[in-house]
């Protein structure tokens, strides 16, 4: 087991934020509110009351996530929000689509309907308007179509499961979106090191199920799993809910398979726990969110699944979400009981529920997974991924809720409190360029005084391409300028993303 703490809060009130972190836990943080069941101790043990949700929440966070909402304006179009202008690439042309069929017969996709989805984030807070829509299957095919994307000077937007929170998913002009659905093949698994290899299109919650059934996990896990391609998981070098334990993509990732922007196979696909053979090159790409090469193929080494996972949801000041994971059920049972005697006895702890059956624990974690689909609903969503000394961790929302006052409907902080990582979100009825201001560049400058930075795990993408400055010393935006011109000269891949307008 290993700490692992996560901080939403998923109302607007404010107030304290007071933790002892315990080793060789995993935790998320909420907002409490009245009515949780009572956590009391008879004798030396700690006794929950059977898993029941708060009355309400679970029904509404469910309802608000997949209600429909009839009428709701169209997005609008990129440029029309954000001052952006278009570089001088060239237009897709009737040669040009008949030099994809060739390459992808059947999967050149130019149908307007089919196109929207892809055209806009999940957020729906950005619009492209691609007029092509690619559909490879294999790396070859991947290399012809960047081959030919070169020789035009045709920009190209690569494209997962479009689960992205910084607009780096989409196009913001014409580029040709180049999707890797098609690229769902599990290549090879290693039973006994838990080394998967597969292409970089599959969903990351059907390899979960693909290695769970061979006893072991993923070391990525997030609520966008259903959706989500590993390849733009590594491409944007996601953090997510296992974090803390297993690590970053950084260290879990053993090795890619990229195509470079001129159409050049780049084969770094090794299945080696060690390899210091010179520069590691597969480190360039994790993170560069398509800007320096498109990743097909990923080689990553997956822990033994747990044999016990136990999960409490507990009210302090906030809502505590707390797994832990080993290899003995009753080992485990007996340290999670004698923390919570002590959480309880310190008066840190007042109310919470303890699920052992996966079911219940499914459900429970529901509740944190679903908070962004149900801030969705709030209205138009301004989103901050912020890393923050933990001390610090909710300040910001505090101070932002008297900032903004009645301009915003609701200011709400979550994360991952036990490697320091806030989700700030402001909802608002609509896009509003004041409401706009207000935050930006004041929310950036608040995490720079801190020595945070302006993106944990979610990336730069689009919108958060000219603070990059807030994070980093003008040498390092330098070299990384250095190398888009050196691998990307010019400029095709996922253009107006990541690096600031100057590069």
């Amino acid at each position: 087991m290993s700490l692992k703490f996560n901080l939403p809060t998923p109302l607007s009130r404010a107030g304290a934020m007071v933790l002892h972190l315990v080793p060789r836990w995993s935790a998320r943080l909420f907002w409490a509110s009245s009515g949780w069941r009572r956590i009391y101790t008879q004798g030396s043990s700690v006794r929950l009351k059977r898993l029941g949700y708060p009355r309400g929440v679970y029904s509404r966070l469910a309802c608000r996530a997949y209600s429909a909402a009839p009428g709701s304006p169209e997005v609008m179009l990129t440029p029309e929000r954000y001052p952006v202008q278009r570089l001088p690439f060239s237009t897709v042309s009737e040669e040009d689509l008949a030099a994809f069929e060739c390459i992808i017969p059947g999967r050149v996709i130019t149908d307007p309907e089919q196109l929207q989805a892809c055209n806009v984030d999940w957020l729906k807070t950005v619009r492209g308007c691609s007029k092509v829509l690619l559909r490879p299957q294999t790396s070859e095919e991947v290399s012809q179509i960047l081959r030919h994307c070169y020789k035009r000077n045709l920009a190209v937007n690569p494209q997962g499961g479009n689960t992205g929170m910084v607009g780096g998913s989409v196009p913001v002009f014409d580029e040709v979106i180049l999707s890797t659905a098609l690229m769902n093949q599990v290549i090879s698994f290693h039973d006994v090191s838990g080394i998967l290899v597969c292409q970089a299109g599959c969903v990351l919650e059907e390899l979960s199920r693909y290695v769970q059934e061979r006893d072991f996990i993923m070391p990525l896990d997030l609520g966008a799993k259903g959706s989500c391609h590993i390849g733009g998981n590594v491409a944007t070098n996601a953090g997510g809910l296992r974090f803390l334990r297993y690590g970053s993509l950084r260290g879990t990732v053993l090795g890619l398979e990229v195509v470079l922007a001129d159409g050049t196979i780049l084969n770094c696909l090794t299945s080696l726990r060690k390899d210091n053979t010179g520069y590691d090159l597969k480190q360039m790409f994790i993170g560069s969110e398509g800007t320096l090469g498109v990743i097909t193929a990923v080689s990553i080494v997956c822990p033994p699944r747990p044999k016990a996972v136990n999960v409490a949801f507990l009210e302090s000041p906030f809502y505590v979400l707390v797994e832990t994971s080993g290899s003995s059920a009753g080992h485990d049972s007996e340290k999670l009981t004698n923390v919570l005697e002590q959480v309880l006895n310190s008066g840190l702890v007042t109310d919470g529920t303890m699920a052992t059956d996966q079911r219940k624990v499914q459900m429970l974690w529901a509740l944190r997974e679903r908070i962004t689909e149900a801030l969705s609903r709030d209205g138009y969503v301004f989103k901050y991924d912020l890393s923050l000394p933990v001390e610090r961790l909710y300040d910001l929302v505090i101070d932002l809720r008297t900032r903004l006052g009645p301009r915003a409907k609701h200011v709400v902080g979550y994360g991952h409190l036990g490697d320091g990582n806030l989700h700030l979100n402001v909802t608002a009825e609509a896009f509003s360029q004041e409401l706009l201001g207000a935050l930006e560049p004041y929310v950036y400058a608040w995490t720079a005084e801190q020595r945070g930075s302006v993106s944990a795990e979610h990336g730069l993408g689009f919108k958060k391409k000219n603070v990059l400055g807030y994070s980093k010393p003008p040498v390092a935006m330098k070299l990384m300028q250095q190398l888009k011109a050196m691998l990307d000269p010019k400029g095709i891949l996922n253009p107006y993303k990541t690096l600031p307008d100057q590069a």
